[in-house]
């Protein structure tokens, strides 16, 4: 009978976990669920959280040149950067990372679902103001 060495050094030999695995940490998939945007918002004074000392007409007109401006191809983030009234987003070009339809209030999640990514929305009223959107993933 063969020894128990005899028999081990016939079987195949298992490939090692770092042979086969990538050698970096592979990116998630996209979540269907949660999409990327960048916005800029344009307050006015009943908006909520945030006022602005300018009126609900006054807010909606800037809000239209600024999307105006982007559909037209003026850097998304420069507009953000000029024009935005959310303090969290401005200094980032408007990004607001990824998020689900469940965490934007339901004009803003709406708007930027059914937005592909590298389209700009129109105006979008929601209780803070109007945003312009850009979907980025």
């Amino acid at each position: 009978p063969a020894t128990p060495e005899a028999v081990a050094s016939r079987r195949p030999t298992p490939p090692r976990p770092h042979a086969t695995a990538p050698t970096r940490k592979p990116s998630r998939p996209a979540d269907a669920k949660s999409i990327e945007a960048a916005h800029v918002l344009i307050a006015h004074d009943n908006s909520i959280r945030l006022r602005a000392d300018r009126s609900q007409q006054e807010a909606r007109q800037l809000a239209t040149r600024v999307a105006a401006q982007a559909r037209r191809g003026v850097d998304f983030a420069a507009l953000a950067r000029k024009y935005s009234d959310d303090p969290k987003s401005k200094s980032q070009g408007g990004l607001l990372g990824r998020f689900t339809r469940q965490r934007m209030v339901k004009p803003f999640s709406d708007a930027a679902f059914a937005l592909k990514p590298g389209q700009t929305s129109g105006v979008v009223e929601s209780p803070f103001g109007f945003h312009v959107i850009k979907r980025i993933k």
